[in-house]
C-alpha cells in the first residue's frame, strides 16, 4: 500500500513514486523526534552505568556492600553483647545465695 493511498491522495508529482511534500516533512519531523528520545534515553544510561568512571549504580552497589558488611559486624557484636549479658544474668541466679541478693 502507498502512502498516497492511505492518505487518500493521488501523487501530484506523476507515477515515479515520489512522496507528497507534506508526508516528506512529516517523516522529518519524526525522525528528529526519535533520534532526540534516543539521545536522551543514551545521555541516561550511561548516568547510571557510568562512562569510564563510576556511575549511579556502581556507587549504589558499593554502599549496599559497605552497610552489608557494618550490619554483619553489628549483628556479632549484638550476639557477643547478649552472649555476656546472659552470662552475667544466669550467673547472679546461680550465685544469688553466695552474693546476698535474695
Amino acid at each position: 500500500m502507498k502512502i498516497e493511498e492511505e492518505c487518500g491522495q493521488e501523487s501530484r508529482h506523476g507515477g515515479g513514486g515520489q512522496r507528497p511534500l507534506v508526508i516528506r516533512m512529516v517523516e522529518h519531523e519524526f525522525q528528529r523526534e526519535v533520534l532526540e528520545k534516543l539521545g536522551r534515553l543514551e545521555a541516561k544510561v550511561e548516568m547510571l552505568v557510568g562512562d569510564g568512571q563510576p556511575g549511579r549504580m556502581k556507587l549504589a552497589e558499593d554502599r549496599l556492600t559497605t552497610l552489608e558488611r557494618n550490619d554483619i559486624k553489628r549483628s556479632a557484636y549484638d550476639r557477643i553483647v547478649n552472649a555476656a549479658i546472659t552470662v552475667v544474668i544466669s550467673a547472679a541466679i546461680a550465685l544469688h545465695d553466695h552474693l546476698g541478693i535474695k
